[in-house]
């Protein structure tokens, strides 16, 4: 029997690790939603001084989007490179065949990011997309600050405004 070891839900981490303010966002790659948020969100970690910190978490919404869990599996497979083959996959979000995948992971430097050796990381996403499930997330992105559902717009102004950092 093949037991799985516990998946840490917080190792994707942007920013200062024990930041007093901590996001969670359950993204999907081929959400063009996702996308828009990524720079807004990455602007407002580094302007905080290490106030805020951002936990990515994978919900991909597969029957909308065919991409996304294989591009889910690529990002997980990139290990500590996670943070730019998240870049690189809203980059080319348009993009994200295996064909395409394996070009960005030779790009950033990492190995294998498709195929069998991707699959080691399905329970990963898994347990990611689960605990969205848990929370009660539907769609993407949807973001918890500091365990609290944030409602807003995802706009450096009105986030910066909900955080008391302005």
């Amino acid at each position: 029997m093949v037991t799985q070891t516990a998946v840490d839900l917080d190792r994707h981490v942007y920013g200062v690790a024990d930041a007093p303010i901590r996001i969670v966002e359950y993204g999907d790659f081929e959400c063009p939603y996702c996308r828009a948020a990524a720079p807004v969100l990455k602007e407002l970690v580094d302007g905080s001084a290490g106030a805020v910190a951002l936990v990515w978490r994978h919900f991909p919404l597969f029957t909308v989007h065919p991409f996304a869990l294989t591009a889910a599996l690529a990002a997980e497979a990139s290990g500590a490179l996670f943070w730019r083959m998240h870049d690189e996959l809203f980059a080319h979000q348009d993009r994200l065949t295996d064909v395409d995948l394996s070009a960005y992971a030779e790009r950033i430097g990492v190995g294998a990011v498709c195929g069998p050796s991707a699959q080691a990381y399905k329970h990963a996403v898994e347990a990611d997309y689960k605990s969205g499930v848990a929370l009660g997330v539907r769609g993407t992105p949807t973001l918890f600050v500091n365990g609290e559902r944030y409602t807003g717009k995802v706009k450096l102004g009105e986030l910066r405004l909900a955080l008391g950092l302005v």
